[in-house]
């Protein structure tokens, strides 16, 4: 078995405590400096895997929620539907309709030409900012989301996380509620919005209409199982990181694996324990080099999700 990146730590550590013994004349440099810390965390989901599967949209958000609603209702059980320049579902996403369960597919079926508004922004000196500006929370939600997109993309000379949301310097309105947003109307285009009541961060927004080249998203529906102990087969297999019971571990691999559980972390500076090693190795994160989130264990009869995390320190 190839051992992995901590065994090969605390052999090196040990190696290299022995030759400084040898040599004890020689001066002992860094034998106080602390090893990396790894930090496993996890939290109890209060579901069953195969009810935790299941993908349900947010009635509630018009913007996500209801375009999936939609897209749900036209493709269960085999029909399709066409969204242009987004994807109305998430791809891989599991869900039931009579009885049946299903898993989501987003397929590039074309592209077409369409008039889209295109929304930028410009910055806004304090001492310029009009009386009718409009405070950015006052706006609907997907009008604000918008702004505070353009904001942080402006903030961050386009490196924000919300980056490759963008096409260029502008945001596309494509979804049905942003179509239907105050940014979407005629009479806001040149009208300045604000990020805070004291008006810093201010932007004069501009609306354009273009013909853009889109591409078209169909969304199907695949059937994979025909009951719900079918089902929870293909969420095991699909979703479940690591499935364990206690006589699977030795007995202080399972002391502190039930310790994370309960307290909802176990931390631990290289080199690690024999105990910890072994759980990160049943749990599939030995290896990691920096951090792992959202996996899923199964252990004991109950559903939980866990994390690792890497502090390489100073």
């Amino acid at each position: 078995m190839v051992p992995s990146r901590r065994t090969l730590l605390r052999s090196a550590a040990a190696a290299g405590l022995t030759a400084v013994a040898g040599c004890a004349a020689l001066p002992s440099f860094g034998t106080d400096d602390a090893g990396p810390e790894y930090t496993l965390t996890a939290d109890r989901i209060d579901a069953s895997p195969v009810e935790h599967a299941l993908y349900e949209p947010d009635e509630d958000d018009p913007l996500f929620g209801a375009p999936a609603r939609t897209a749900l209702d036209s493709i269960l059980p085999d029909g399709r539907y066409t969204t242009y320049g987004y994807e109305s579902l998430p791809a891989g996403a599991y869900v039931r309709h009579d009885g049946i369960y299903y898993r989501t597919e987003s397929v590039v079926t074309g592209r077409e030409r369409m008039t889209r508004p295109l929304v930028r922004v410009e910055e806004v000196a304090e001492e310029s900012v009009p009386e009718d500006a409009v405070l950015v929370d006052d706006l609907d939600r997907p009008s604000a989301r918008v702004v505070k997109i353009l904001h942080a993309n402006a903030q961050t000379d386009g490196e924000s996380g919300s980056a490759d949301l963008l096409r260029g310097e502008a945001y596309v309105l494509r979804r049905p509620a942003e179509l239907e947003s105050r940014l979407a109307s005629d009479d806001f285009d040149g009208r300045v919005v604000t990020m805070t009541e004291s008006d810093t961060w201010a932007y004069r927004v501009r609306v354009t209409r273009r013909p853009i080249l889109e591409t078209a998203y169909t969304a199907l529906a695949i059937e994979v199982a025909d009951s719900e102990s079918a089902f929870r087969e293909v969420v095991f297999g699909s979703r479940i990181d690591a499935e364990l019971a206690p006589g699977d571990l030795a007995g202080d691999a399972r002391e502190v694996l039930e310790r994370c559980l309960s307290r909802g972390r176990h931390a631990e500076t290289a080199p690690l324990s024999p105990g910890f090693d072994a759980v990160l190795e049943a749990l599939g994160v030995d290896t990691v080099e920096t951090a792992a989130t959202g996996r899923l264990l199964w252990y004991d009869g109950e559903l939980y999700r866990y994390g690792l995390y890497v502090d390489e320190g100073e």
